[in-house]
């Protein structure tokens, strides 16, 4: 039987943020591609709902001008600040069998470059967030060298046992659920796409993979190309 650690979820916050750079690598896309992106309608279904609020997301001077959308699901509840740039259009999903709803994200301008880099990251933020509060994320990491294991303390951390001197224990962010299938498997699970691949990625600091012998903690389906040592 293996060990499951759930966090209690509360309300969680969906950041503004273009990009979640934790778990694998990739260079920012021109903005044409968000604009591209930003033209998809969300899709989501009759057990999620999506409000839009007039209130600011927050009272920082940055967040006034903004309003408050919130995304609410079987799993919880996210909310994240639209700009006064952006505008939101709720429609029936005519493909729908039950009574799905579809989302359309607009601009006032397209030839303004910030306008057209939120577009897509507006339109993603909230895609992430329908999928989060309905169905989660779930990112699973690979423990792999002599000795290497992870466990559930009883102090409610994770623990992690990587070669060192001394064991290394982490605080589990609240809204994270950490299940432990054998010693050598961490597997996290979150409504919160961006927060679950930021523990993922700190999780792996402590081992990064290395190509000699390939030893080290892989996240998700991530290899390394093996490298020769030195010959003498």
């Amino acid at each position: 039987m293996f060990s499951v650690l759930r966090q209690s979820s509360g309300s969680l916050s969906a950041i503004k943020c273009a990009h979640s750079m934790s778990v694998r690598h990739f260079v920012a896309p021109s903005y044409p591609l968000f604009s591209h992106i930003g033209k998809a309608p969300v899709k989501y279904s009759s057990e999620v709902q999506i409000e839009l609020l007039p209130t600011p997301f927050t009272d920082e001077a940055r967040y006034q001008k903004t309003r408050t959308l919130t995304v609410k699901g079987p799993l919880g509840q996210h909310s994240m600040p639209i700009d006064p740039f952006i505008s939101l259009k709720f429609k029936k999903d005519l493909t729908s069998d039950d009574g799905g709803q579809l989302l359309e994200v607009a601009i006032e301008d397209k030839s303004i470059k910030k306008q057209k880099q939120m577009w897509g990251t507006t339109r993603a933020l909230i895609n992430n967030s329908v999928i989060g509060v309905s169905e989660g994320f779930s990112v699973p990491l690979r423990l792999v060298g002599v000795g290497y294991r992870a466990a559930l303390e009883s102090n409610g951390k994770l623990g992690l046992k990587l070669g060192y001197s001394h064991p290394i224990e982490m605080e589990i962010p609240e809204g994270i659920t950490v299940t432990i299938p054998n010693p050598t498997r961490i597997v996290l699970f979150g409504t919160n796409n961006q927060q679950v691949k930021q523990f993922a990625a700190k999780i792996r600091d402590w081992r990064k993979p290395e190509p000699y012998n390939q030893k080290g903690i892989f996240v998700g389906d991530e290899t390394i190309k093996k490298k020769e040592g030195k010959k003498k």
